[in-house]
């Protein structure tokens, strides 16, 4: 379902220059079927690791690290990004255009499952970007606050999922109902969190940007 009009979307799309390179990873996973985010959101993740002066990344969910792409090359000389991708083939393909963008220095693949390895990491991070498995969201959320320095952003992807979680929107549904109530669950934790500071973006598929509370 396409949340904002399909001509606003195109007007917004042509106002970005392009970025070559990228468009070719773009291709790539659309023609694998990966899930990846759309230009629009990409260049939002690169406005917030600039505008945050972020240094640390946390990424949930690497894909062909088409995400990561936009993250890294945002962040500084001395910045870093770790990436959890399951799959490693899809792994090996990330690694391989994080070297062709001259990224592989700033970016760590880690591969297995994120319930997991969210377990195996330190932080403070600065930003969190949250596009794994739509079941994991839920459980993983109190670590990756625990994860976030204050001030920190947690950014999460597909909180709108074509529309289908508001009930009988998408008639009938065309996602998977166990995936399409765990992210209705999410947001309404998000929501009601009182760590974070919480707006909900319709942006493509819908975005929500969290900002962790706190001074310590």
């Amino acid at each position: 379902m396409q949340i904002v009009d399909p001509d606003i979307e195109g007007y917004l799309a042509a106002l970005d220059p392009g970025d070559p390179p990228f468009a070719r990873v773009a291709a790539e996973g659309e023609a694998l079927r990966l899930p990846i985010v759309n230009p629009a959101v990409g260049r939002f993740l690169e406005m917030l690791v600039i505008a945050t002066g972020t240094h640390r990344v946390l990424e949930i969910g690497t894909a062909n690290g088409y995400s990561a792409l936009w993250l890294a090359r945002s962040l500084p000389p001395d910045g870093e990004i770790f990436t959890m991708e399951i799959d490693p083939e899809r792994a090996g393909l990330a690694r391989g255009h994080f070297q062709e963008a001259g990224l592989a220095e700033r970016v760590s693949v880690i591969v297995g499952d994120a319930a997991r390895m969210a377990h195996k990491v330190a932080g403070p991070f600065d930003l969190i970007f949250n596009d794994g498995d739509k079941l994991q969201y839920e459980p993983l959320l109190d670590r990756l606050v625990s994860l976030l320095r204050p001030g920190g952003v947690l950014v999460t992807d597909n909180v709108l999922w074509d529309g289908e979680v508001v009930p009988g929107l998408v008639t009938p549904p065309r996602r998977e109902p166990a995936d399409t109530a765990a992210i209705a669950a999410y947001n309404r934790r998000l929501a009601a969190d009182h760590r974070l500071a919480t707006s909900f973006l319709p942006l493509r598929d819908g975005l929500a940007v969290s900002v962790r509370r706190g001074t310590s």
